[in-house]
């Protein structure tokens, strides 16, 4: 079991005064809380879509539960060996240790909330995200910080199948 402190405060943030990342050519974080906002109890960010977005690799967390609520379209969710597809209002809760892995469906745009508990510092990894886009950092700096911030990534030929379906579903309509 984690031990955490509760905030000491409320944590609001203003849609205007969210920092949001370009992560990709497709997709959008809004960050909302890190660990240190709410005294490691949770950390919150908002990920954006656009249609054909690759969404998130096959990776897992260590010490975190993350879970997902879907704010808008639908979204397609590896957990272990089994595709998901989530619809606004869906929500999942993994734990930690269980493969994981999310994109848009097919032809869908998709706005996810995305919450860890216990809090991880992952504010800066999401800022190394948006660097690598931009080609300011490398692949294998995100590598090097698995242990850092918790994501783990590994190959899912589950996953691979299911993104290429998506691509091949794209391209025939």
């Amino acid at each position: 079991m984690t031990a955490y402190t509760q905030p000491q405060r409320p944590v609001l943030v203003r849609a205007e005064q969210a920092e949001s990342l370009q992560d990709g050519a497709t997709s959008l974080i809004t960050l909302l809380a890190d660990a240190g906002d709410t005294g490691g109890a949770f950390t919150a960010n908002k990920a954006t879509f656009e249609k054909g977005s690759p969404g998130a690799p096959a990776h897992f967390h260590t010490k975190a539960t993350e879970l997902f609520l879907v704010l808008d379209g639908t979204m397609r969710i590896l957990v272990e060996d089994e595709v998901h597809t989530l619809e606004k209002g869906d929500f999942l809760s993994v734990p930690p240790r269980v493969p994981h892995a999310f994109a848009p469906a097919p032809n869908s745009t998709a706005e996810l909330l995305v919450v860890f508990t216990p809090g991880l510092h992952r504010f800066d990894y999401y800022r190394l995200l948006e660097r690598v886009y931009r080609g300011e950092a490398t692949v294998q700096e995100i590598k090097d910080s698995s242990q850092t911030y918790d994501n783990h990534y590994f190959d899912s030929p589950v996953w691979q199948a299911s993104l290429a379906e998506a691509a091949a579903y794209g391209t025939s309509l």
